[in-house]
């Protein structure tokens, strides 16, 4: 039994037990509890639970639509990821009964679109899409263009909002982790924020996950041998480097290893989640956050490490319960390996070029070895 597979059986097991029926916006309702940590070690596998199959390319499709600061849903529509569909057209059909979409038409009346055609026209017309595919300052807002606003304080002592957006100061998270990670590794501040309180009235749904803090280390020589044993046919023996061999010697090694990209550190990260779909979304979050963590390690050279997540009220919902039954009653396998299709060298080449993901597509992340039961259907709530 694979470690991750089983924390989540138990998990979903704790909540069956112990949790307390709660209602919640949907209408649902959900069995909840509140707080509980979900702790990975990469070098065991890849994350992707296997008791049930998950849907690789949708995570991957989603989480290089944040890191390209994207917000808009027409890059996930484009490629055949819906995730997000429903949250897009609730905000147009909330739009609709304002009166919204007959601005600038000159029109006094205009059918509501079906969901279906709705989605058909976010892919086919791009003034479309522009207007209604766009669900406010979310996830790629945050990690990539927080506005910095400016406050001046008035004479009878309240704030006031100077902010002009043609003087809007904008902060990449990313890019400043990247070189946090780069120039200062120690720092206890290796953090991206997505909780933006002065934005969460304009997204379509204020973030789950909330934020993420990496956290990194040096590699013992023996670590770094095993990386270099890992990814060479001509093995260094690990007990031969636990001879004291002299500094000239052990520096010698240690130039060697850096001079094939042997890496001197490793990172581990953790993410907060403020509301957790324990059902659907916690695996995909946990997949998520790992692919994550590996594409940062690629970009700074390091070894992906840890991973946690801190989960805040952890539910399931009312109509996912039997399904949760039978995902805890099946088997597990060995986790799957992931496999980088870009080269070291790729993303060193583009190390300082932040506009590196962009460059990125699902078919550059490759799962392999991939074992797992067949998916559980299960309703999604919004």
């Amino acid at each position: 039994m694979n470690n991750l597979d089983k924390q989540y059986q138990e998990l979903l097991q704790s909540i069956l037990d112990y949790g307390v029926e709660k209602k919640d916006r949907t209408g649902t309702g959900t069995k909840s509890i509140f707080g509980y940590t979900i702790r990975h070690k990469m070098s065991d596998g890849f994350p992707l639970l296997t008791t049930k199959k998950m849907a690789w390319k949708t995570m991957v499709t989603e989480l290089l639509w944040f890191l390209r600061g994207d917000t808009n849903i027409k890059f996930l529509v484009d490629n055949n990821c819906h995730i997000w569909d429903g949250d897009a057209y609730k905000n147009y059909e909330k739009e609709f009964e304002k009166g919204s979409h007959l601005e600038g038409t000159g029109l006094l009346w205009m059918a509501k679109e079906s969901k279906e055609t709705f989605i058909y026209k976010i892919k086919t017309d791009d003034e479309f899409a522009n207007k209604w595919g766009e669900l406010g300052p979310i996830y790629g807002k945050q990690w990539r263009r927080w506005t910095k606003k400016k406050m001046w304080l008035s004479t009878d002592g309240s704030y006031e909002n100077i902010y002009d957006e043609a003087d809007q100061t904008v902060i990449d998270q990313i890019a400043g982790l990247i070189n946090d990670l780069k120039t200062n590794p120690d720092s206890r501040r290796l953090m991206v924020n997505a909780w933006n309180v002065g934005e969460l009235d304009q997204m379509v749904l204020p973030p789950c996950h909330y934020g993420f803090q990496v956290y990194t280390r040096e590699l013992s020589r023996e670590e770094r041998i095993e990386n270099y044993n890992s990814k060479f046919e001509n093995k260094i023996e690990v007990p031969f480097i636990k001879l004291n061999l002299g500094d000239v010697i052990e520096n010698t090694i240690d130039m060697a290893l850096s001079q094939v990209n042997i890496p001197t550190r490793a990172i581990s990260l953790m993410w907060n989640q403020r509301s957790v779909d324990t059902f659907l979304g916690l695996p995909f979050n946990i997949a998520s956050y790992g692919l994550l963590l590996t594409i940062l390690a690629k970009e700074v050279n390091m070894v992906p490490d840890q991973l946690i997540g801190n989960l805040g009220d952890t539910h399931l919902y009312l109509n996912h319960i039997e399904q949760a039954k039978e995902q805890i009653g099946r088997e597990t396998f060995e986790l799957p390996t992931l496999k980088h299709m870009k080269t070291d060298e790729f993303y060193k080449s583009l190390s300082d070029d932040h506009s590196l993901f962009t460059h990125l597509d699902t078919t550059d992340f490759v799962i392999e070895n991939y074992q797992s039961h067949p998916t559980i259907k299960a309703p999604l709530s919004n």
